[in-house]
């Protein structure tokens, strides 16, 4: 019977008109780990063009003392 049940596919946040600012960093928060480091695309949901966005965005905020490198 599990057969059946299909996984729900993420919809990446970005495509719905949500940007990611370096400036903004409660929504960059939730694209780092514990530890510090980026989480990859299947587990934030990102699409490839929003995940590489997401990225940069997280390096500068990083460069700009905004988030932390290493917790």
């Amino acid at each position: 019977m599990a057969e059946f049940y299909r996984k729900k596919k993420k919809m990446c946040q970005m495509c719905a008109n949500k940007t990611v600012d370096y400036k903004n960093v409660p929504v960059i928060l939730k694209y780092i780990s514990e530890k510090g480091k980026i989480l990859p695309r299947r587990a934030t949901g990102t699409c490839a063009k929003h995940q590489r966005e997401v990225a940069i965005q997280v390096k500068r905020a990083r460069y700009m003392a905004l988030i932390p490198f290493v917790k």
